[in-house]
Parts: C-alpha cells; structure tokens; sequence
C-alpha cells in the first residue's frame, strides 16, 4: 500500500547520473528501499499516529545509508533503528528514497517534488499543465550556470505556466537542501551559489526549508 501511495516504484527504474553522484550503486538503493518499509511498518504496526509518517525522529540503516546521511557509529549490513538528532532528516520528506524518485538524473526539481507533496501527502494534486507550455529553461553550455530556483523563476513569467507553479513550487524549493539523490547539501553545484529552501505560499505564509 505505502509503496503504491508515494510512487515508489520509480526507484527500481530511477538511474541517477553517475558523473555527477558516482556514489550511487545498487546497495545504496536497495537500502532506500529497505529504510522506508522498515520505517512505515513500524508506524503501521506499532499503531501510532499517522502524522509520525511526517515527524517521527527515528528511522532505519545499515552502515552504507547511515553513510549517505551522515550518521555516525553504524556499521555492518543489518538494518537497525536509530534516533536522528537532525530534524532535518525526521518522518518521510528526510528520506532519501523520496528525494531520489522525485528528482531528474542529474538535478533536483522543486516542480516533481512540490506536486508530489500536493497529490501524495496534501490529497490536493495539481491540475494538468495547459496545452502547448513551454518547456522549463535549462542552463546552456558557456553560459553563467544559474539555480534551479532562478530557472524557476523565468518560467513563471509566463502567466499561464505560474497558475499552478506559484502553488506547487514554494512546497517543491522547502526541500532544495536534499540533491537528487538526498543527500544534503548547503551549495548548488551547477551555480556554486548557497541553498536558497526559503519561500512564500500563495496564501502569503513564508516557509524556509523542510521543517
């Protein structure tokens, strides 16, 4: 059921650009896997509140996860619970596997995460992008790399592409400190430029990052 509702089918398929995370390997996604139906069982069948699936301060690693989190003191390959200090990491938006699935190969995407939020944990999904849209901006070869955040902001200008971006981004940039393979990080590699995870919901209330 979990699997299903959060999409996570997407990680068997998923193919991370090796350039750019040579860290990446089949161990590493399997242990994705493994964290996160170890994680929901345990909310499921120990019968807590469905909001620990958001806030819960402790998950599930072997010795190659607790690596790519940062975790100290954990080795081995069994799977074993730990308390996490960094509240960063708390409940399923600090998991790597759903940062992974809702990323491109070789960059994040605030748009896929900000509508999978909408459509898998808010039950509001985003309405279908209109006929014709213009493809998102990308940075071009020779030219000064820019954010994601600000190739984001060019696209909103077109009034029928910020309809539903002007929703769906400010959630999708909350998480911009995880990279696309979720691991977390404070600089844009692309533009050298530090993580901007600030920003303002439609309704005027300002977010800055997952918490």
């Amino acid at each position: 059921f979990a699997y299903q509702w959060l999409h996570l089918e997407a990680l068997d398929t998923t193919d991370p650009d090796l350039a750019l995370f040579p860290e990446w390997d089949e161990s590493l996604r399997a242990s994705m896997k493994e964290e996160l139906r170890e994680f929901i069982g345990s909310i499921f069948h120990g019968d807590q509140n469905v909001t620990k699936l958001l806030t819960a301060d402790y998950t599930f690693v072997n010795e190659r996860l607790a690596r790519h989190y940062g975790l100290q003191n954990v080795t081995g390959n069994r799977f074993r619970r730990v308390h996490l200090d960094d509240p960063n990491r708390y409940g399923l938006l600090g998991k790597a596997a759903i940062l992974t699935v809702t990323a491109y190969p070789d960059r994040t995407s605030p748009v896929i995460r900000g509508a999978w939020l909408l459509e898998n944990i808010m039950g509001t999904p985003p309405s279908p992008p209109p006929p014709n849209v213009g493809g998102f901006p990308e940075n071009v070869a020779g030219q000064k790399a820019l954010t994601v955040r600000e190739l984001l902001a060019q696209h909103r200008k077109n009034p029928s592409c910020n309809a539903c971006h002007g929703v769906m981004d400010p959630l999708g940039l909350s998480l911009e400190n995880y990279d696309a393979i979720g691991e977390w990080r404070t600089k844009d590699r692309f533009a050298g430029e530090a993580i901007d995870a600030s920003s303002t919901m439609v309704s005027g209330e300002k977010m800055n990052g997952v918490i």
